[in-house]
């Protein structure tokens, strides 16, 4: 082949390659730019250069997509949620007129923004399309999980969240929304496994060891809760919560020494919310009085109505136990133990009997009284006689009463006497018309018992 020919061929084919691979550079380079991978472009200009571009972009064409995604792109990394979510509603708005849009990064992004923005409803709205769009996206599911927690939607939260664990496996920050939105519907069992793996990964969040320590002792893991509890005691944010719950444990075995000791570590505390100081309070009274110590019971109680006039049945007991405060044989008829409660009523029935000897021949204990049965001795008579002690303070009706006279005939007593610091019904008293018993209510024992020295 002549030279002469073949040398301007194979310039003008260089010549054309070499346009085609400039062209190729060229092309990659916009491309890079237009997908949004924006940190180079920052990192050599600045955030507000790049910005500042796009945002003079938009300003000759509003709808200009590729600066919308970029400069959407930028703020979200800039964690601007405000205005990612300004980009993103207006990308997502676009998106039916410009179907290069993807709308499942758009709703997803603006999602998150709302989430942030603490604007739950709007995240919903907008990750529920996310989801739909894409059902493998990781993000779309956790954020609207996020959402519907928030908005104490947990059934709906927990489907997201597991749906999470299916998705990626590897990923342990939703244990602690699974543990939580089981806890918030009271599925104990079901939350305590999550809530150990989230400690497990956060150990110093006191939250969640106060949830899996309420779980615990739901599930009957008693010993195990009341340890936690214990250890909780002196937080500043989780201890009064902790006091008035292993308080209310040591209460349920009848240990109320220990009780009161929880309480009193929860009233030291600073900035306890009131309704949590109410209620440590109300429960570390009662302990006192259960203790028969009525006079600290009483302070406890009277601050109580003080903070809170009216609240649950202190005023009733501020004057229950006032009464009681004053009479000391009225606390032990009420609140003392058997066996003190049973010398008491020894020494009414000998006071009801001034001008008799009483020899006492039986006495039998039961849940809600005790029964004396004696023989009584004076100068013109004598009887065989049987006394029941009731504790309660409330109106005995005429069924008891019933059942008393049966016993009384049976036991061969000349006479019956029922004595209560409560009432008999309307009906009790009827029935006894013409029966050898006598009904002997709070008055008339009150009476009886100043009378008596211990």
């Amino acid at each position: 082949m002549d030279l002469s020919i073949l040398i301007p061929v194979l310039i003008a084919l260089i010549v054309s390659i070499s346009v085609i691979v400039i062209g190729i550079i060229v092309k990659g380079g916009k491309a890079k730019e237009k997908t949004g991978k924006p940190n180079n472009r920052i990192q050599r200009k600045g955030v507000g250069a790049v910005i500042k571009e796009y945002e003079k972009r938009l300003a000759h064409d509003p709808h200009n997509i590729s600066a919308l995604q970029g400069v959407g792109d930028v703020y979200f990394e800039q964690r601007n949620w405000e205005r990612v979510w300004g980009v993103y509603k207006n990308l997502y708005d676009l998106s039916t007129a410009h179907t290069e849009i993807d709308v499942a990064a758009a709703t997803l992004r603006m999602g998150i923004a709302a989430y942030n923005l603490k604007k739950y409803d709007d995240a919903l709205n907008s990750l529920v399309i996310a989801a739909k769009k894409n059902p493998d996206s990781y993000e779309a599911n956790f954020y609207l999980g996020r959402s519907f927690f928030e908005k104490n939607i947990n059934d709906k939260a927990i489907i997201c969240f597991k749906k999470c664990r299916l998705i990626a496996p590897e990923k342990t920050e939703c244990y602690e929304f699974l543990g939580r939105a089981f806890y918030n519907i009271q599925k104990y069992k079901d939350s305590l496994p999550f809530l150990k793996k989230a400690l497990d990964e956060r150990p110093d969040q006191k939250e969640l060891l106060f949830d899996m320590a309420v779980a615990m002792s739901e599930c009957g893991m008693a010993d195990k809760a009341l340890k936690v509890f214990v250890h909780l005691r002196p937080d500043p944010q989780f201890g009064a919560l902790s006091c008035l719950e292993a308080g209310k444990m040591h209460e349920k075995i009848k240990d109320y020494k220990t009780a009161i000791q929880d309480y009193e570590i929860g009233l030291k505390l600073p900035g306890i919310p009131e309704q949590t100081l109410l209620q440590i309070k109300y429960r570390c009274a009662t302990s006192y009085i259960a203790t028969n110590n009525i006079t600290k019971g009483l302070q406890l109680l009277k601050q109580i109505q003080s903070i809170h006039s009216g609240y649950k049945d202190v005023d009733s007991l501020i004057l229950r136990y006032t009464e009681l405060n004053q009479n000391k044989n009225l606390q032990t008829y009420l609140l003392a133990g058997t066996s003190d409660f049973v010398a008491l009523c020894r020494k009414f029935i000998s006071a009801y009997y001034t001008d008799g000897y009483v020899k006492f021949e039986d006495v039998a204990v039961a849940s809600e009284s005790i029964e004396i049965i004696g023989s009584v001795e004076s100068a013109k008579w004598e009887a065989k006689v049987i006394f029941r002690f009731y504790r309660t303070q409330t109106v005995i009706g005429d069924i008891y009463i019933r059942e008393f006279h049966t016993k009384m005939r049976d036991s061969k007593c000349d006479s019956g006497f029922c004595v209560t610091m409560g009432s008999f019904s309307e009906s009790a008293h009827k029935y006894i018309e013409g029966r050898p018993i006598d009904l002997i209510e709070k008055d008339q024992l009150c009476k009886i018992l100043k009378k008596i020295q211990l």
